[in-house]
C-alpha cells in the first residue's frame, strides 16, 4: 500500500461521478468538509490481497504514530488510486479501509472514510510545518511477524522422470543458462545484446527519438519480414480454427472487470492523458473476452477459438529496460484464445497447441528450452498429462510448481530463446486461465441446460513478432563462427541478387529478373557502377541468400555460378534450375513483394 499523509487545515469534497467499481453509499457521503485533518491518501496495491490483515494493521499502526506528533481533530481515510500503477481488485481495497476505519475508531478517533470508486473533486490546505507531509509505503511485514508468499519447487523433468536440480548433469549449455537465470543466478539483464547493432545495420529498424522510449520505426526490410510473420501466425492458426478479429487498443480501467484483469496480469499500464480513465492493452485479452460475452454460446461451439494480432500492444516498461526488439513498450503480439468447456476439456486443446508452438520453431529454425509452470493442485491431478506433454519435447525441461494460485493460470508452458548474453527471449506460451471467463461474464449454454462459464487458453504461437526476429538475430551472433549468418530465405527481404559485370550485361539481366520476379521470389539487379567485387562483398553483408554475376560467358551460356549463402557452396545453375531451388525453401510459406526499387542504383540509404 501508497499513502500521502497531509496534515490539512481543511479538505472538503464532493462526489462527481460513480464509476462502475463504486461502493453504494448514502446521500450524506455525497459530500463532506473537515477541519484541521490527517488526511491519509491511500492506495491498496496488488501484493496487499496476500494478507490484508497484516496491511491493516500496519497502516492503522503508521497513522497512530503521525497522528500522535500532528494531534490532528480528525483521520481522513481518503482512497486515491493515482499513488500506484499496480492495485488490488476494488473488493480488497475497500475491505481494508473500512477495516482500517473500524481499527482507528476503536482507538476512540474522529474518523472518516471518503467513499471508494467515485470522481471527486477536493479542496485541501496543507499547515506546511515539517511533519504536514508524508509519504509512506505500507507492508504486511513487521519486525515481529514477516509474512512471506510460500516458494515454488523448482525440479528438472525430462518424460516421466523428476530430477532435482543439484542432481542434474547438464549437458546443454542454453538449458542451463534458463535454469540459473530463473533461479537468479544468471546473466544479468545488463549489456546490449548483438542484434541491436544488426538491426540497425541490415536496415530492419532503429529507435525513434521523436517517439516516446521503446517504440521503433521500421525501414522497408524490416517492415517487409514483420508483415511476412505476421501472415505465417495467421496461416498457422486459421488453419486450426482459428477465427480473426480485431477489436480496440484504449480500455476503461472504470469498468470493473478490466480493472480486475488489468491488475492481476500484473504488467506495467500504459495510461492515456484524457478525461476518461484509458489504458492501452497489454494484449488482445479485453477485447476477445468482451467480445466472447456478448455472443451467444452453446456446447456444440466449443471450443471456440478467435485470434487477433494486435498491431499494437502496450506496456510501460522502465526507461532503462528497454532494449532493441527484446523488451519495448510498443509491439505485436498474437493473441490466440480458445474458450473450452472446462479445465479437463482444454487439455486436449493445450496439447495441440503445445505442437502448434514446437512446429513454429521448426519453421523459423529457432530452438527453445522450456518451463513448465502449474500449481501444486493441477500437478497433482493432472501429472500423467503433463508427464506426456512434456514428452513432446523429447529433452529436459524446467518444472516449476507453484504451492497455491496466485495468477489467472493453473497451469502454463513457456518457451523461449537464449540470447548471445545467456538470458531468456520468452517467446511462445499456453496458459490454461480459470478466472477470466467468470470476471468477463463469458457463458455458454451447456447440455444440460445451464449456463457456464468457459476455461480459457491463452496461446502465443510464436510470442511478439519483434522477439520472434529478436531470436532469430541473437542466433545469428551465436552461430557467427560456425556458419554464415542470415535469416531464413523465405523470409529474407531479397532472395536473390543478380550481379551485372557492365552496361553490355542489363538486358540479359532484365531477362533472367523478369523470370524470377515472376516466380513470386523476390529478386533485385546491382546495377550500379562499381567493380564486381565490391557488389558481392555489399550482397554478403545483407546475407542475400542466392548471389549470381552476369557476364559475357552467362550471356552466352545460360548458366553461371550461383553463390548459395547457407552451404557456402558455388553452383553452377540455370535459371529455372534457381528457380526451383528457391521455390524449395519457399514452400508453405507466405510469400510478399519485393518492397523496394528493383535496381538498387535507384534505392535510399536509411542509415
Amino acid at each position: 500500500m501508497r499513502i500521502l499523509l497531509i496534515h490539512s487545515d481543511y479538505l472538503n469534497y464532493n462526489v462527481k461521478k460513480k464509476t462502475p467499481v463504486a461502493e453504494e453509499i448514502e446521500e450524506a457521503k455525497h459530500n463532506g468538509s473537515f477541519d484541521d485533518s490527517l488526511v491519509v491518501f491511500t492506495a491498496v496495491e496488488k501484493e496487499d490481497e496476500d494478507n490484508p490483515q497484516g496491511i491493516v494493521k500496519n497502516l492503522v499502526k503508521e497513522v497512530l504514530k503521525t497522528n500522535e506528533q500532528v494531534k490532528a481533530e480528525n483521520i481522513v481515510l481518503y482512497p486515491y488510486a493515482h499513488l500506484s500503477s499496480s492495485l488490488s481488485s476494488p473488493k480488497v481495497a475497500v475491505e481494508i479501509l473500512k477495516d482500517a476505519e473500524e481499527a482507528l475508531l476503536a482507538e476512540d478517533l474522529n474518523v472518516q472514510r471518503v467513499p471508494f470508486g467515485w470522481y471527486k473533486a477536493f479542496e485541501i490546505s496543507c499547515k506546511g510545518h515539517p511533519l504536514s507531509e508524508l509519504s509512506r509505503t505500507i507492508t504486511a511485514d513487521s519486525e515481529e511477524e514477516k509474512i512471506e508468499r510460500k516458494p515454488s519447487k523448482w525440479q528438472i523433468l525430462e518424460g516421466n522422470e523428476i530430477t532435482e536440480i543439484e542432481d542434474f548433469k547438464f549437458d546443454n549449455k542454453a538449458f542451463k543458462q534458463l535454469v540459473d537465470y530463473e533461479l537468479g543466478q544468471g546473466a544479468s539483464d545488463e549489456g546490449e545484446p548483438p542484434h541491436v547493432k544488426l538491426m540497425r545495420e541490415k536496415e530492419i529498424c532503429d529507435y525513434e527519438p521523436a517517439s516516446d522510449v521503446g517504440n521503433l520505426r521500421w525501414y522497408p526490410k524490416g517492415k517487409l519480414i514483420r508483415d511476412l510473420l505476421d501472415d505465417y501466425v495467421y496461416d498457422l492458426v486459421v488453419d486450426r480454427g482459428a477465427m480473426p478479429v480485431e477489436t480496440p487498443i484504449f480500455y476503461d480501467l472504470d469498468n470493473q472487470a478490466i480493472y480486475e484483469h488489468a491488475y492481476k496480469f500484473g504488467e506495467r499500464q500504459y495510461r492515456t492523458d484524457t478525461k476518461k480513465n484509458l489504458m492501452l492493452r497489454f494484449a488482445a485479452c479485453f477485447g476477445a473476452f468482451r467480445l466472447m460475452s456478448d455472443s451467444f454460446l452453446t456446447w456444440k461451439n466449443l471450443p471456440a477459438k478467435i485470434f487477433e494480432l494486435t498491431h499494437y500492444s502496450f506496456r510501460y516498461e522502465k526507461k532503462g529496460e528497454v532494449v532493441g526488439l527484446k523488451r519495448l513498450r510498443a509491439f505485436t503480439m498474437p493473441d490466440f484464445h480458445s474458450f473450452c468447456a472446462d479445465v479437463p476439456s482444454s487439455l486436449e486443446e493445450f496439447a495441440a497447441q503445445t505442437d502448434m508452438c514446437l512446429q513454429t520453431g521448426k519453421d523459423l529454425n529457432l530452438d527453445f528450452e522450456v518451463i513448465f509452470r502449474a500449481t501444486q493442485d493441477f500437478f497433482d491431478e493432472n501429472k500423467e498429462w503433463m508427464y506426456e506433454i512434456a514428452s513432446k519435447f523429447n529433452k529436459p525441461i524446467l518444472l516449476e510448481v507453484l504451492p497455491e494460485r496466485h495468477h489467472y493460470w493453473v497451469c502454463k508452458i513457456d518457451l523461449a530463446n537464449i540470447d548471445y548474453l545467456g538470458r531468456p527471449i520468452e517467446n511462445p506460451t499456453v496458459q490454461i486461465d480459470v478466472e477470466s471467463g467468470k470476471r468477463f461474464d463469458v457463458e455458454y449454454l451447456g447440455e444440460d441446460g445451464k449456463q457456464h462459464n468457459p476455461t480459457i487458453l491463452h496461446c502465443s504461437p510464436t510470442g511478439s513478432i519483434e522477439r520472434v526476429l529478436c531470436a532469430m538475430l541473437e542466433k545469428t551472433a551465436i552461430e557467427l563462427n560456425e556458419k554464415s549468418p542470415m535469416l531464413p530465405t523465405w523470409l529474407s527481404p531479397i532472395q536473390a541478387r543478380i550481379i551485372t559485370v557492365g552496361e553490355a550485361h542489363e538486358e540479359f539481366a532484365e531477362e533472367i529478373y523478369e523470370k524470377i520476379n515472376a516466380s513470386n521470389i523476390r529478386v533485385d539487379i546491382d546495377d550500379r557502377d562499381e567493380s564486381v567485387g565490391k557488389k558481392i562483398r555489399n550482397a554478403s553483408k545483407e546475407w542475400i541468400p542466392y548471389i549470381f554475376v552476369i557476364g559475357d560467358k552467362e550471356v552466352e551460356s545460360g548458366k553461371f555460378q550461383v553463390t548459395v549463402r547457407e552451404t557456402g557452396e558455388k553452383v553452377d545453375m540455370d535459371v529455372d534450375e534457381l528457380i526451383s531451388e528457391i521455390s524449395d525453401k519457399n514452400k508453405g510459406m507466405p510469400f510478399r513483394r519485393l518492397p523496394l526499387p528493383k535496381d538498387i542504383s535507384k534505392r535510399i540509404n536509411f542509415q
